[in-house]
């Protein structure tokens, strides 16, 4: 078992600052947003509409929808996204549908 973890090599890249939830953060530009917002910290991304149970990043590849973020009004699938400079990220606020 390698107990090297993989998000090492996003301490090597250069930072941009983004937004999340009104917290400043600086993330790897252009790394994957929902490894970049999980290796800073952030464990919950947002709640279901019905429980209002607290979801995080799954699959990884855009199939599950549990890692839905907001970025300008538009809700997204983190994991399919790259950090940029200043992104203003937030918890879905409402419904949880993505948008294409």
């Amino acid at each position: 078992m390698n107990p090297v973890s993989p998000f090492l090599e996003l301490d090597q890249t250069p930072r941009v600052e983004v937004v999340f939830d009104g917290t400043p953060l600086s993330l790897p530009a252009g790394a994957n947003l929902a490894a970049a917002l999980l290796a800073a910290g952030i464990g919950e991304f947002r709640r279901t509409p019905v429980s209002g149970a607290p979801r995080a990043p799954f699959c990884m590849m855009g199939a599950c929808f549990d890692c839905l973020v907001e970025i300008d009004g538009v809700v997204r699938q983190a994991c399919m996204l790259d950090v940029r400079e200043g992104l203003s990220i937030s918890k879905p606020k409402g419904g949880s549908h993505a948008t294409p």
